[in-house]
């Protein structure tokens, strides 16, 4: 029984975060004129089975905003990106955090 509980669990936070992280990378500004911030350090505990997708400045158009990092589900034979900016002429553009298949699954110790 607690085992089926849990099954559930898993599959009803998988759906919200379909759902969730769409909408807040939606409302997000994708570029923007000034530098953003260094990151801040995050300090996690390793969990079986996920991995932690790390913090990262939003840019809302006056100011950026820290979004916290959350722990996702691993994907064997994948590893996670984070989200960064990369610097486009004088603006920065903001680069969405992803998976890329091929590469051995690694957790970045902060």
């Amino acid at each position: 029984m607690l085992t089926i509980r849990k099954a559930m669990l898993a599959n009803l936070f998988l759906a919200a975060s379909a759902v969730v992280a769409p909408t807040l990378a939606s409302a997000a500004n994708d570029s923007a004129d000034v530098v953003p911030p260094a990151p801040r350090v995050e300090r996690v505990a390793p969990r079986e089975g996920f991995i932690w997708a790390a913090g990262y400045w939003e840019w809302n158009g006056r100011a950026y905003k820290w979004v916290s990092g959350t722990y996702i589900y691993e994907r064997r034979g994948a590893h996670w990106v984070a989200d960064r900016w990369e610097q486009v002429g004088p603006h920065w553009q903001h680069v969405h955090g992803h998976w890329e298949q091929g590469q051995h699954q690694t957790v970045a110790k902060e």
